[in-house]
């Protein structure tokens, strides 16, 4: 069964290949990939790596965790399950919506002198 791991801390110019073949040293990658950013398309400086085995990703964090690449310090753990999107949003709440108020814009708070 494969294991999934999180990579964070990546540098910005890191690939998907690049994560792969690294990892590639403690056993096989059946899956690798950056996470970017949608609109841009740059990397937001973390990733996945999917490896082979239990005791190769296992290998794997213990090799490469708190390793640096490319001059920065990465942090290699299993990753976790990601949450349900209702989850998030408890009731329907999206948090803080005051920059929409009227009473919350920056010409409404001037004071006239």
């Amino acid at each position: 069964m494969t294991t999934r791991l999180f990579v964070g801390g990546l540098p910005w110019s890191t690939t998907s290949d690049d994560l792969s073949s690294l990892f590639s040293q403690a056993g096989t990658v059946v899956s690798a990939t950056v996470v970017t950013d949608r609109m841009t398309g740059r990397s937001r400086g973390f990733g996945f790596v999917e490896m082979g085995s239990e005791e190769e990703a296992q290998s794997a964090v213990k090799k490469f965790n708190n390793s640096e690449v490319g001059g920065r310090k990465i942090i290699v753990n299993e990753a976790r399950p990601q949450a349900d999107r209702q989850d998030r949003y408890k009731d329907g709440d999206r948090g803080n919506r005051h920059g929409f108020r009227r009473e919350n814009r920056r010409n409404d708070r001037r004071k006239d002198y």
